[in-house]
């Protein structure tokens, strides 16, 4: 006996029905990746988030990562202080900076990207040839930045004080050309602005990081909130930075050009760059990041070198640490 169209109707109807429902319990069922951001500005130890992205490297852990880039670290700064973004990568001075202009979102220190060692430079135009000659004369920094910071501890070592130059706000992509021109005597600043300068040949380096150990660490940092309702993606990013240096070392040709090509340097200048820089594995940061350990203590002394530069007011808050993501990521 054949199928009246009002029952053939009714059949198709319900078997839309069922179809319908199974494709939204599945759908339902389906793990969305969690998604994070990282702001991105030019410097070496930045770049192993972009090498990430680019790579894919972090699908595999069911997370989907995404860089934005900034022209400037201070840009970053001021982001993070207006609520745009949730992580990001500073140094330490920049993020005492943070917690003394807004407390509530403290950002947590959770990895450490690098150690400068040689990385970050105060180089002056040619004819300058100690930091005493600079005396009376223009430095450039970014305020918002480690610079006022990093300037401060060079004169003091070489027994001179802020008070006896004149310092300067300028983004740093403006350094170069202000050194070549003469508009600026000397700059603090890094790669890859500080090799576009090089390039010029009309400045010279009269002091780095070498000369400041275990003071500028760059870092990994993230809003307290996001922390708590999201510490497990995040232990995940923590393992895709760890699989990007893996990857770098590798395959260090085609890392290394992929990173070189986006700082819009060679791959001698980013090199070259990289020896300026400490990088620490996943188990010694375990140690770095506990209580009382090597960031606790850096960052008690950047702060109390910022309050006697009067940067920091007194009792301004200080920065948290948690080795947590990285006991997680090592699990």
């Amino acid at each position: 006996m054949g199928i009246s169209p009002s029952r053939s109707l009714g059949f198709q109807s319900l078997a839309l029905s069922v179809i319908g429902y199974l494709c939204a319990a599945l759908a339902s069922c389906a793990t969305k990746p969690a998604e994070i951001n990282v702001p991105l500005s030019s410097w070496p130890g930045y770049e192993y988030f972009y090498l990430a992205e680019s790579r894919g490297l972090a699908e595999r852990h069911g997370l989907k990562l995404t860089t934005t880039q900034f022209a400037d670290p201070q840009e970053i700064v001021h982001s993070y202080l207006r609520g745009e973004v949730d992580v990001a990568q500073l140094t330490t001075v920049e993020l005492v900076d943070i917690c003394a202009r807004q407390p509530k979102r403290c950002p947590v220190v959770v990895l450490i990207l690098d150690e400068s060692r040689g990385g970050d430079i105060i180089a002056a135009r040619n004819g300058f040839d100690s930091l005493h000659a600079l005396a009376g004369k223009s430095i450039g920094t970014t305020f918002s930045t480690l610079g006022p910071y990093f300037v401060s501890r060079a004169l003091q070592i070489s027994g001179l004080s802020l008070d006896q130059v004149e310092i300067r706000n300028m983004p740093m992509a403006e350094m170069p050309a202000a050194l070549a021109t003469g508009i600026i005597d000397a700059v603090a600043f890094y790669p890859p602005f500080s090799d576009f300068a090089a390039r010029d040949g009309h400045s010279r380096v009269l002091f780095d990081s070498r000369q400041t150990p275990g003071e500028i660490f760059d870092i990994l940092v993230v809003d307290p909130s996001y922390l708590s309702g999201n510490s497990v993606a995040l232990a995940k990013l923590v393992k895709v930075w760890q699989d990007a240096h893996q990857l770098a070392q590798t395959h260090p040709k085609q890392s290394i050009e992929l990173m070189a090509n986006r700082q819009k340097v060679s791959v001698n200048e980013f090199q070259q760059a990289e020896r300026g820089l400490v990088y620490y594995g996943l188990v010694e940061q375990k140690a770095m990041l506990a209580p009382g350990g090597v960031m606790e203590r850096n960052l008690k002394s950047v702060q109390k070198v910022q309050q006697e530069l009067e940067l920091v007011r007194i009792g301004a808050k200080l920065p948290s640490v948690t080795n947590r993501l990285v006991q997680a990521a090592l699990r």
